[in-house]
């Protein structure tokens, strides 16, 4: 089950105006409760070391965090986002049953794959993917039940995308450039209804 309310925020901290514990901290804070730390191009321990300082702060707040594509960082935490050509059940089989387990995706027509979720994207253009073709745009929500709506999510179009079939939202840039991270979660919450 995904948590409430179904806002995932995916990390990045190139892209992030403050460091990742106070960005964690402030989107928490405003309501998200489901973060990703998405820090592929950290080396394993770094990204190991990075997930035990967010897990107390995620704790804290009873948010869930999760990591994308590392298992052994996913053993500290409540789950693991895979890559597109990710193994679900081998995920689950190291994790555990209750491991929250999730999948990116580029086309509705891969499915969920026996996942927890799928991301979709990009739903709309954004900066932050490129190289995965044009924005698939929401109706594309409609044919991946389970999915999350990311790539280019915003407060002005969640409603949107909540409308076309998205089981949640998705986002990294937006809320990782912000000045106030907290305020960019509750605007997305509002506007998710």
């Amino acid at each position: 089950m995904l948590p409430a309310p179904p806002l995932l925020v995916i990390t990045d901290r190139r892209q992030a105006s403050l460091p990742l514990p106070q960005v964690l901290d402030r989107v928490f804070a405003a309501g998200c409760r489901w973060a990703s730390v998405r820090e592929k191009n950290l080396a394993a321990q770094d990204r190991l070391d990075l997930v035990r300082r967010l897990v107390p702060i995620a704790r804290h707040h009873g948010a869930l965090l999760t990591v994308h594509g590392d298992l052994a960082a996913a053993m500290l935490c409540d789950g693991v986002h895979l890559g597109a050509g990710g193994d679900v059940a081998a995920a689950r089989a190291r994790l555990g049953a209750q491991a929250l387990v999730g999948l990116s995706r580029h086309h509705p027509e891969e499915g969920l794959g026996g996942a927890d979720y799928a991301t979709l994207s990009p739903i709309f253009e954004t900066p932050s993917k490129p190289g995965y073709g044009p924005a698939l745009g929401p109706q594309a929500l409609s044919r991946l039940p389970g999915a999350l709506a990311l790539g280019g999510i915003t407060a002005v179009n969640a409603a949107q995308a909540r409308a076309a079939g998205a089981a949640g939202l998705a986002v990294m840039g937006t809320v990782m450039r912000a000045a106030d991270p907290g305020a960019v979660v509750r605007d997305l919450l509002a506007a998710w209804g």
